[in-house]
């Protein structure tokens, strides 16, 4: 693996290092990375790494570039909205390496491919947003030896740390045996995220993917460092390999893949999704509210700060972080449509209100954001 003129030029303060040198820059280009999502997290990763002249990256990404992605997602620009987010990476790390073969594989993860996609890379990168995913990466990386370089974000925190226990570490199953169940931690979408934390978050992946790469440095192995953006502060935790993990313990039950959408409590998607009894959609929403004589009421369960972004006129605020306190002051015996930002939130606030005796709720679909596209786009998406 030989470098040549151009490449000595690219790579020269590399290699004036001495813990990389030739040799090291050498084991950069013969190193393969794969990097799951290119989304906040899989944005800086994959950059950083093309510049560094990792030989071969990979791409798992089944997505398409949306607005409320460029906020964070940098590998993407205006130009590529509503492209494959696989493609748009591949020709933005193109551009800026050349030399760094970028493979795409513009597809969902799943038990049925990952052992097939990750077995033909040395590192893997977990970028993803999802719990079922970040099961299916570690469980597919013990099975198969890969380190498993792991991040995640949520609002102003961020966490890392590197899964490899067949290099003597924990896997991510030893920190969280189970999952969180279905919809008790919110997404990006529904939680937010500030834009510039994924940054920082995927350039400490990055770091660590190029130290395992060189065989230099400290690694996370072992350690989990959390970082919080508004208290600008760094934390570590030590982590061990749990003997009885069911993957990486002494005694293994998980010997190949699973279902992990039932592992983590997520129901199958009806044949026909329009037959969702508790639902209703944003046509049904904007005829009970046109039609007083139907005796149905609508309230909105976002928080105010969201409320305060796009709101559907004559619609009240009851915030779903209050309505615990605020559900007294509602008649069990009306008639509810309820909405979010995407219906998570109002399918929450629906089996709460539920369980205290109200007996007509009706969750509407794709909340505010279908209504936006479907009935009013004077209201602002976000």
């Amino acid at each position: 693996m030989q470098l040549n003129n151009e490449e000595i030029r690219r790579y020269s303060r590399h290699l004036i290092l001495p813990e990389v040198g030739m040799a090291g820059q050498k084991k950069l280009k013969g190193s393969s990375v794969l990097c799951i999502g290119a989304g906040g997290l899989g944005s800086p990763i994959a950059m950083y790494l093309a510049a560094a002249g990792i030989g071969k990256i990979g791409i798992v990404d089944f997505d398409r570039v949306d607005f409320s992605n460029l906020q964070r997602q940098i590998i993407h620009g205006t130009k590529d909205v509503d492209r494959s987010k696989a493609v748009s990476a591949k020709e933005s790390l193109e551009e800026i390496n050349p030399n760094t073969e970028v493979n795409i594989h513009d597809t969902r993860l799943s038990g049925d491919n990952a052992l097939d996609i990750i077995k033909d890379y040395d590192i893997v990168v977990d970028g993803t947003d999802n719990f079922p995913t970040r099961y299916l990466t570690n469980d597919a990386c013990v099975l198969l030896k890969k380190p498993n370089v792991y991040g995640s974000i949520f609002r102003f925190e961020g966490q890392l740390s590197v899964f490899a226990p067949h290099l003597g570490g924990p896997c991510y199953r030893c920190l969280y045996p189970e999952p969180p169940p279905p919809g008790m931690v919110p997404s990006c979408a529904e939680g937010g995220v500030l834009g510039v934390l994924p940054g920082v978050i995927g350039c400490l992946q990055s770091t660590e993917i190029i130290k395992l790469a060189l065989d230099a440095g400290d690694k996370m192995i072992g350690r989990l460092m959390t970082y919080n953006a508004l208290e600008m502060k760094f934390r570590e935790l030590k982590l061990r390999r749990d003997p009885n993990c069911p993957i990486c313990g002494d005694n293994p039950t998980i010997t190949e893949l699973i279902d992990y959408d039932q592992f983590c409590g997520i129901p199958d998607a009806p044949e026909d999704p329009g037959v969702n009894p508790d639902e209703v959609t944003v046509q049904d929403m904007k005829k009970a509210l046109d039609d007083p004589s139907l005796n149905i009421k609508v309230i909105d369960v976002r928080e105010l700060d969201e409320f305060q972004i796009a709101k559907v006129r004559d619609v009240p605020l009851v915030p779903l972080s209050t309505l615990h306190e605020k559900f007294t002051e509602l008649d069990p015996n009306q008639s509810y449509y309820i909405h979010c930002k995407a219906g998570v939130r109002s399918m929450k606030a629906l089996y709460f209100l539920r369980e205290q005796g109200f007996k007509h709720l009706k969750s509407v679909r794709g909340g505010i954001s279908a209504w936006s596209q479907e009935i009013d786009p004077s209201v602002p998406g976000y």
